[in-house]
């Protein structure tokens, strides 16, 4: 079958096999970042945005995405580093197996939520595994990067 995306902005086509992942053809067109991690769909480390929203790409059929956009991080490589440094700083940051699926997904928090419990911020960890923390500095850390946006949202308004 013949599809048709974009990623990170950009056009793309091919020619793909029905039950192709959304995982191998975004890497096949140069998106490394996105890893298989446990094959699960389970850990989070495949996550891209479809539509703007979180999904797991090793789970996902790429016919899914037909005729939509989809952003790895390299599409969002400014905000990646940022993002980075706020659970850098709050100690969340580190083996780094989790880091794809959580800036990801703090992207999309940030994009799509205004004020969030702490409810609807763990539904977005939901599919994301940590090996090495109890997600306290990862909950420390999208408060504090969500807070610093949402004061920006409020000085543009002005």
């Amino acid at each position: 079958m013949d599809i048709k995306m974009w990623i990170n902005g950009k056009e793309v086509k091919g020619e793909v096999a029905p039950e192709t992942l959304l995982i191998d053809f975004v890497r096949s067109k140069g998106s490394f970042s996105v890893k298989r991690g446990c094959e699960t769909s389970n850990c989070g480390l495949c996550t891209v945005l479809l539509e703007g929203k979180p999904v797991l790409s090793c789970s996902t059929l790429v016919a899914r995405a037909q005729g939509k956009h989809v952003v790895t991080l390299e599409g969002i490589q400014k905000e990646a580093l940022e993002i980075g440094l706020f659970v850098a700083d709050e100690g969340a940051e580190q083996c780094g197996f989790c880091s794809p699926g959580l800036i990801m997904n703090m992207y999309a928090m940030k994009n799509e939520l205004k004020n969030p419990s702490d409810e609807e911020i763990k539904h977005y960890l939901a599919g994301n595994l940590c090996r090495c923390t109890g997600y306290m500095g990862h909950m420390r850390a999208i408060r504090k990067y969500l807070d610093a946006h949402q004061e920006v949202s409020h000085e543009d308004r002005k």
